[in-house]
């Protein structure tokens, strides 16, 4: 059996992607896996999983005018054409989507060469890669309820968000792993991979007034690293406190559930597969999702997790350093508070997604196959 997965340009697209690969490692008769797009993402990840990468052009789908949309529209057109080949050529017994632009050639091609495809949406709100596939979508998945009206009913099903294995089981001794004392509460702070730079620079302005109390995890995304933990330096003004500030760019999932089990709060934006992670360690965190003019989906994300009691909102329009502070004083001061948040956390998210998902595909892979 072979199988096809495609979609990305962020994490949030590409890990729940490795969450179904790694699902599929204990089959006795693993399938043969490949993955489409303009790049393989994270290449030895890949590779460690057997996924063989197959190159295939996607020009992004802007909301805004750029004279990009104009050339894009051209790769667009030649990435069918590629898809239309390389799929003929390995002729996958289904396709798994996770949507994004880089998605749309590999669908539209599918949907030529009649393989059957499987998509899976992870936002409150459907993303237009996926809303293209659902009339030909063999199933659909998605993560909220909210999604249902979005689909047709009678392929549509509630799975929940794939999450990788390292990620479902807390770390015993999370402190050890990070190298970190548990003498305080300690805050992840996180806006991505990419980071997030409004969040970045206030959490820097309110170093002063926190780290007496707690210590904070920064994970800044690769590029602002350096600047940051320089600008940090010159902001804490007691050097005592200096150890109790920590900055990275980009971490290795092992690290990431360390932290998501070590920590007493979790401050972040609104992608699904990160709130679902939080939610799978039951810890509370603040929610600042990207305004609705750049990302449509991450508010109503934040608002379907904030409904559960599993986190609270702080919208960027309204952040201030005396609003955040004031609001992580009153989750890790209350422990009352703390422990509804923990709880509701924890049911917010299934844990078995992946391996819905990756039994799906092997079903309809075998029915297409024979």
């Amino acid at each position: 059996m072979r199988i096809g997965f495609v979609g990305g340009g962020t994490g949030g697209h590409f890990y729940p992607l490795i969450a179904v690969v790694e699902a599929m490692e204990s089959y006795q008769n693993k399938p043969d896996l490949y993955y489409f797009g303009p790049n393989a993402y994270n290449s030895e990840l890949l590779k460690k999983h057997s996924v063989k990468f197959v190159y295939c052009p996607a020009g992004k789908l802007r909301l805004y005018f750029s004279i990009q949309n104009f050339f894009d529209l051209f790769r667009n057109f030649f990435g069918v054409f590629v898809a239309l080949i390389k799929l003929y050529l390995i002729y996958p017994d289904v396709i798994f989507s996770k949507g994004g632009y880089t998605s749309v050639p590999i669908l539209i091609a599918s949907r030529l060469l009649r393989i059957p495809i499987v998509i899976h949406e992870s936002d409150t709100v459907p993303g237009r890669a996926n809303l293209m596939a659902k009339k030909f979508a063999k199933y659909i998945a998605i993560s909220y309820p909210e999604t249902f009206d979005s689909f047709p009913k009678d392929k549509t099903a509630l799975t929940g968000i794939p999450i990788r294995q390292a990620l479902l089981t807390l770390d015993p001794k999370p402190f050890v792993t990070l190298g970190i004392p548990d003498d305080l509460p300690l805050i992840y702070v996180t806006g991505g991979s990419l980071g997030a730079e409004r969040i970045n620079n206030l959490i820097l302005r309110c170093l002063d007034e926190l780290l007496p109390q707690v210590r904070i995890f920064h994970q800044t995304g690769e590029a602002t690293e350096k600047e940051i933990a320089f600008t940090a330096q010159s902001l804490i003004t007691n050097p005592e406190l200096q150890s109790h500030y920590y900055v990275a760019g980009i971490l290795p999932v092992e690290k990431i559930n360390a932290l998501l089990s070590a920590s007493s709060l979790v401050i972040t934006r609104a992608g699904s597969t990160t709130l679902s992670e939080i939610a799978i360690h039951g810890t509370p965190s603040i929610v600042i999702p990207i305004p609705e003019d750049i990302s449509r989906d991450q508010r109503s994300n934040a608002y379907a997790f904030a409904r559960t009691g599993a986190g609270t909102i702080i919208e960027e329009r309204n952040l201030t350093e005396a609003l955040l502070i004031s609001e992580i004083r009153s989750i890790i001061g209350n422990q009352g508070r703390w422990q509804k948040m923990s709880e509701s956390a924890r049911q917010f998210v299934p844990i078995d997604a992946a391996l819905k998902i990756a039994s799906i595909l092997v079903k309809i892979g075998t029915e297409h196959g024979s």
